[in-house]
């Protein structure tokens, strides 16, 4: 391909084609054209979703399809496995809490519920929770807060992971209740807790800001209970057997 092509397809914002063109079969100019600008479209979507999954800062590559789903999984009554992996609740707003013992599948589930978000378009943000009170309270110390929340403006889920293995600081709990406070009824949160709500006292210490933050989370929530031991321990186990 000549350089004046190139340079055009690049004015074009044809991101692929001057890659591309020499591999797609010609039968007819008007075949040609359209596999040449499917396979544009192709490669365009391929990218937005490698970004997407790049920016959401996932922990590792888990995702729904090496999930294991068990009858251990206790669902609400108003959504079942399917509704759950629609990820309508993006849509709606809604946030998932999934709460049981670690290593029972919480945060697979999560990053493999994130990980699909994703690739439909969503932009997506993962965080531990002790990372990200963190970061609040470094940007508070650089007088920085307002721009750091200002970072989650196009973020449409949010997942929390490990809410409750380390207790907060009154500050750093006031921090993150601020910013889930900015993203109720605007956002989709998805969480996982070791802790039942009624023991986010220990994390949280303040009584009165834990059941507000508790009330806004589950205002538009799906609960999902997550009952027996870990199965990294029972891997572990029968691997040691």
């Amino acid at each position: 391909m000549s350089d004046q092509i190139r340079s055009m397809c690049k004015s074009l914002r044809l991101a692929y084609v001057s890659e591309i063109y020499d591999s797609i079969p010609f039968e007819s100019p008007s075949q040609f054209l359209e596999a040449l600008f499917k396979e544009e479209f192709r490669l365009r979507e391929k990218a937005k979703v490698q970004r997407l999954i790049k920016n959401a800062r996932f922990l590792d590559s888990k995702s729904l399809s090496n999930y294991e789903w068990t009858e251990r999984i206790r669902f609400p009554t108003q959504i079942d496995k399917d509704g759950l992996m629609s990820l309508d609740f993006i849509k709606l707003k809604q946030n998932v809490v999934l709460i049981g013992a670690p290593g029972t599948g919480k945060s697979h589930l999560a990053t493999g519920l994130g990980r699909k978000a994703c690739e439909l378009g969503y932009e997506v943000r993962f965080y531990r929770v002790s990372t990200l009170i963190e970061q609040l309270e470094q940007a508070l110390k650089q007088d920085k807060l307002p721009s750091f929340r200002k970072k989650f403006e196009k973020v449409e889920l949010i997942i929390l992971d490990e809410m409750g293995y380390l207790p907060f600081s009154k500050e750093g709990s006031e921090l993150l209740f601020q910013l889930i406070a900015d993203w109720y009824e605007q956002k989709s949160l998805i969480i996982t807790s070791n802790l039942e709500f009624s023991q986010w006292n220990r994390i949280f210490i303040d009584s009165r800001l834990t059941a507000a933050l508790v009330d806004r989370l589950i205002h538009h929530a799906h609960v999902l209970t997550f009952n027996g031991g870990s199965y990294r321990l029972s891997n572990a186990l029968s691997r040691a057997r």
